[in-house]
């Protein structure tokens, strides 16, 4: 059965590269009905989050990337969060410094310090120079006694080459001497990343490993472990980067966006999944819109670039508009609600989001939309002029003064009222709709651009307010 495992480190919101990574591990399992795995790796105390588990949790749940097996749902394979297995690694590590695979290391970080600066000065890459690896069994023992801190290094060769398999760069050998003999167990007997996530991936059965391709250079060292143990090594998919221009990787240290950034920015979690999918893999048709069931269908791990990929906001703000124009116009109601709390009683909030509906690209764009519901702005009067419509502040000014008695006159605000008293006053008087419609909008509005018309904006404002505004704009153009 094929397992895999998305494995975050709590150190915050979820990243979007963190989150594709989610994804394309969910969908590779999924594709063969395989396990999708949650761990925690929480073993770099310094840097840990507090509320970050949480926020991993509410993002899988949010965007349906559910785990088979994880810290809240137990499964054979458990503890899921690291440091609840700090036991299995200071075994394994003692079982490679047995096997002569991983070695005892006690120099202190004044010993390191100047290796640093010798390499620095030299203008070469720092790598421990197996100082310790001499050291006698005796003169071990009784460091060990003395509770000398120490570290327990791998041991790796400086001879020969190490090659590893990967499914988007194929074979890829390395020569030894590069390889640095990197720790393995701190001195707090709490495992390094990269020591940590080989034992667990073994242990939990992990058939394919989703990654970034930063982890490419420390795959020859994850190799060597592999094959200390003389274990079966699971199958390779590093992931180009995301990008946020040609030059600057996305990242979350940066402060760029996290899911949750773009949650608040009021873009769709079914958006979000849907374009960050097309991030690096390219679906065998030119369809760009896909359910989360139809990636599962669609997807092949095969297909994903080499290249990297550009996060494009604009790109996803449309895909955002599309999802918001094909959404079931009572959910979209139930989510535009919460920007309807100051508006005036009269308003019908129902017909309002369905003025919103096919007019907007993001949530968070409502508030500026509707704001002149609230109170009418102090508009400049060059709204008025509009090429297009042929209208010029003269001309809306005899239009309004004109149209006033119509709404004076009628106490039916209904749509189709207003519709057929506005068309009938156009018809009588050979006028073209946009050169009577469009001062009567601004008039009401405020501005150049507003969902719905002069008919739906009367009947949103009633009579009394409808007036008012009218009156107001004559006033300001005579």
């Amino acid at each position: 059965m094929i397992r895999t495992r998305f494995a975050p480190s709590p150190t915050g919101y979820m990243h979007i590269g963190n989150l594709r990574t989610a994804l394309y591990t969910y969908l590779i399992a999924k594709k063969e009905n395989g396990k999708f795995i949650l761990r925690i790796e929480d073993t770099d105390t310094e840097r840990f989050v507090e509320g970050a588990i949480d926020i991993i949790f509410n993002v899988l749940k949010d965007t349906g990337l559910n785990y088979d097996e994880g810290p809240d749902i137990p499964g054979d394979f458990g503890p899921y969060v690291q440091s609840e297995r700090k036991h299995l690694y200071e075994e394994y590590a003692e079982k490679l410094v047995e096997k002569g695979h991983a070695y005892y290391c006690f120099c202190n970080e004044e010993r390191l310090s100047h290796l640093r600066e010798e390499a620095l000065k030299n203008n070469t890459v720092f790598k421990y120079d197996k100082h310790c690896l001499n050291l006698s069994k005796k003169e071990i023992q009784k460091k060990l006694e003395n509770q000398e801190p120490y570290v327990i290094r791998q041991n790796n060769p400086v001879e020969g080459t190490t090659t590893f398999n990967d499914i988007l760069y194929g074979e890829i050998t390395v020569p030894n001497f590069e390889l640095e003999d990197m720790i393995l167990l701190k001195t707090d007997k709490m495992p390094t990343y990269n020591f940590a996530n080989v034992i667990d991936d073994h242990l939990m059965n992990i058939t394919h490993i989703v990654r970034g391709k930063e982890y490419l250079s420390s795959a020859p060292k994850y190799q060597r472990l592999y094959e200390a143990f003389s274990w079966e090594v699971p199958i390779y998919i590093h992931c180009p980067h995301i990008m946020k221009n040609e030059t600057e990787k996305l990242s979350k240290r940066n402060g760029d966006a996290s899911y949750n950034d773009l949650i608040d920015k009021g873009y769709l979690s079914e958006a979000i999944i849907n374009y960050i999918a097309l991030l690096g893999w390219s679906p065998s048709s030119n369809e760009e819109f896909f359910t989360l069931d139809e990636l599962i269908k669609n997807f092949d791990y095969k297909n994903i670039s080499k290249s990297s990929s550009i996060f494009d906001i604009k790109k996803l703000t449309w895909m955002n508009s599309e999802y918001i124009k094909k959404m079931d116009k009572e959910k979209f109601h139930e989510i535009t609600s919460k920007y309807y709390d100051n508006l005036p009683s009269q308003i019908d909030r129902k017909l309002l989001s369905e003025m919103l509906q096919s007019r907007i690209e993001i949530f968070t764009q409502i508030p500026e939309i509707i704001d002149f519901l609230i109170n009418l702005p102090d508009y400049d009067l060059s709204i008025f002029e509009h090429k297009k419509m042929k209208t010029t502040k003269e001309s809306s000014l005899k239009i309004l003064t004109e149209v006033l008695p119509i709404f004076e006159n009628t106490n039916n605000y209904s749509i189709e009222n207003i519709n057929s008293l506005l068309n009938e006053y156009i018809s009588s008087n050979s006028y073209k709709n946009g050169f009577v419609l469009w001062p009567i909008r601004c008039a009401l509005s405020g501005k150049n651009s507003s969902p719905g018309g002069a008919s739906e904006l009367s009947y949103l404002f009633k009579k009394d307010e409808t007036l008012r505004r009218l009156k107001i704009s004559i006033n300001k153009l005579s």
